[in-house]
């Protein structure tokens, strides 16, 4: 997988994949909740598929809703 590298906080790949849990929880704080882009870095569009990976991949029970 390619990564950009226009980021200053972490790597940024081209393209989010649902079924890539690791990079994924790399965005996803500790309560569950998707980082900002403050946080993350990511250009709008990126964060948009982010949070569309993250949302698939919770519904198919790769990464849990929440964190308790």
């Amino acid at each position: 997988m390619a990564y950009s590298g226009k980021n200053f906080k972490k790597e940024i790949p081209d393209y989010f994949d649902y079924r890539d849990v690791k990079v994924l929880q790399r965005f996803i704080n500790v309560y569950g909740q998707i980082e900002p882009v403050s946080k993350t870095g990511l250009s709008a569009k990126q964060q948009r598929q982010l949070a569309v990976a993250v949302k698939r991949a919770r519904h198919l029970a790769l990464l849990p809703f929440v964190t308790a």
